[in-house]
């Protein structure tokens, strides 16, 4: 019995792993030629944003459109909306309780981003831009001036 267990357990998890629950976007490197088109990042998150997933772990970069003001309710999130080289823009909720806030964000500035994309009718919202503190989530982080949040 137990052996069966196991051999299910097993059966289950490779077909977890084969799922898009793991599917991770490319991060393509500032001022290269492919960032000037569609990176394989922006192309997961457009693919995740049109079939309405979520729960995907992304990595990009982005430009700042706008600073939002912080949620504030129940853990709170420094927010801003960020555009991708494809045009499609993120919320990015920031959890500032577990990770450190980004002083000085201005519109304008580049952002490249590790998280987990939810599905909105606005394009998407990226979180779990932060380490995990129980260490079962995928650790994410924000990085902007060449400084990395956590």
């Amino acid at each position: 019995m137990r052996k069966l267990l196991f051999i299910v357990a097993v059966i289950a998890l490779v077909g977890w792993l084969k799922s898009n629950h793991h599917r991770t976007a490319q991060y393509i490197p500032s001022g290269s030629v492919a960032e000037r088109s569609t990176s394989k990042g922006d192309s997961i998150v457009a693919e995740a944003y049109a079939n309405h997933r979520s729960n995907l772990q992304v990595s990009g970069n982005g430009v700042v459109v706008k600073v939002l003001s912080d949620d504030n309710e129940g853990s709170r999130h420094q927010r801003f909306i960020l555009e991708l080289a494809s045009g499609q823009t993120l919320l990015v909720a920031h959890n500032i309780d577990i990770a450190p806030r980004i002083d000085g964000l201005r519109q304008g500035d580049s952002i490249q981003y590790c998280g987990e994309y939810a599905w909105n009718s606005k394009g998407g919202v990226i979180h779990w831009t932060h380490h995990d503190p129980s260490g079962s989530h995928p650790a994410g982080w924000l990085k902007h001036n060449g400084q990395m949040y956590r």
